[in-house]
Formats: structure tokens, sequence, C-alpha cells
């Protein structure tokens, strides 16, 4: 088993290549003119990466982008070799006239991100198999305790982790979406809300995290990597 990186070591090594950290994984997008050359794209992708295609290498292929995701699946975290994975991608990727970028292209909605929905639960051990059953959900890989994310085994839904409540909560709901974004991009993800008539509940815990909340104070979550664990 190879060592797992850090937040930061990770970030930092491959920032530069188009590729950003979002919840124990890179992504970058690959724009594309047709659904053909997504198919070419991840075809020379998957011959590079070899036998290390299945156990580190996740792509969704549309007409216009393909998003790749890399990391070490049976440690459900990065090692160096999803480091020389997404710099030889990259390289492939380039030789073909294309480029790993975070941004999906020009006048892109927006860049890559991650969204999980978050639970407040006084007792998450009793209502996490309900999430779990309801959704069609499974254990996140690495999982050994109630309050670890479950998620879609099929990668088409958002995570879903819960947070423990000290007591019951009447003011403010209960359940709120976590946007994970590249941590250069939350700025402008925060800006946009903000005009949009959204308010800044908290920024005690960023640039790990801003609450958000819009005109009725339904909570939402900006989140990033970093200013966790010391990163």
């Amino acid at each position: 088993m190879e060592q797992a990186l850090s937040r930061r070591a990770a970030s930092d090594a491959i920032s530069d290549q188009g590729w950003r950290y979002l919840l124990g994984a890179l992504r970058t997008s690959v724009p594309v003119g047709s659904l053909a050359e997504a198919v070419e794209v991840v075809g020379r992708v998957v011959a590079e990466c070899g036998d290390d295609a299945d156990g580190h290498l996740r792509a969704d292929l549309r007409p216009e982008r393909v998003v790749l995701t890399l990391q070490s699946m049976d440690q459900a975290a990065l090692t160096a070799r999803d480091i020389d994975l997404a710099h030889r991608i990259s390289a492939t990727v380039r030789n073909l006239g294309h480029r790993t970028e975070p941004e999906i292209g020009t006048g892109a909605p927006r860049s890559v991100q991650l969204v999980e929905i978050a639970v407040d639960a006084l007792d998450i051990a009793a209502v996490r198999p309900f999430w779990k059953a309801v959704l069609g959900y499974a254990d996140e890989a690495g999982a050994d305790g109630p309050e670890d994310p479950i998620v879609d085994p099929v990668g088409q839904g958002p995570a879903m982790w819960f947070q423990q409540m000290d007591r019951p909560r009447t003011d403010r709901n209960r359940i709120h979406f976590d946007v994970c974004v590249p941590h250069d991009e939350a700025p402008r993800r925060i800006e946009a809300a903000l005009a949009a008539g959204g308010r800044l509940v908290s920024a005690s815990r960023a640039p790990a995290f801003w609450i958000l909340a819009d005109i009725e104070g339904n909570e939402a979550c900006v989140t990033t990597w970093q200013g966790r664990d010391g990163s």
C-alpha cells in the first residue's frame, strides 16, 4: 500500500497541469467537440494508464467535454501513482491537441466541482441506514464508522455525510448542500452567490468552508481542501 499524500502536497503537484484537488481525488476537464472525440481522448488516456486504469481512473464522457478523476480507489486516497498518472494523462491529452484544465472551456458555466449533502443528526447510527437504503447507496471505500459518508456506487449522485448534533435544532435547516470547488474558484463562487441575493452567515472556518444562506435562511457551504488538518 502506497503512502497517502496530504491535500497540499497533492494540489501543489498537479495544479500547473490543470488538475484540481476535490474531496480526496484529482479532477480535470478536457474540452472536446463531439462524443466521438471524447471517446478517442478517453481511449488514449486509458491506454496511457495501462494496468493502472481500472484502479485509479474514472471518466465521464459528454459531447462537449470529458471529466477525468484520479484516485487510488483501494485506499480512497491520493498517492504518488496518481500524481504520475495525472502528468502522463496531461501530456497525452496535449499530444492529441487538447488540454486538461479545471475550467470546462471558454465561456464555461463553472469549473469542476463535487456536491455533497450534509445531514445534521442526533443519532447518526440510527438515521444513516435509512438514507443508505432509500438512496441505494453504499459505504464509502475505507469507511469504518457511522459518521463516514455514503456514496452512489455507480457515481451518479452526490455523496451524503452526517454531522453530529448535540441537541435538537429548530432555528435552521438540518439538511444542506456542500459545494466542493477548486480553491482558486471559491472567491468567485461566493461573490456570485452574494450578488444573487445570498448572504454570508459565517467565514470563521474559511478557507475550509464558508456558510452562505438564501433570503429565507436555507444554508449551503462552499468548501475547499484548504484550511484542513493544518494544510
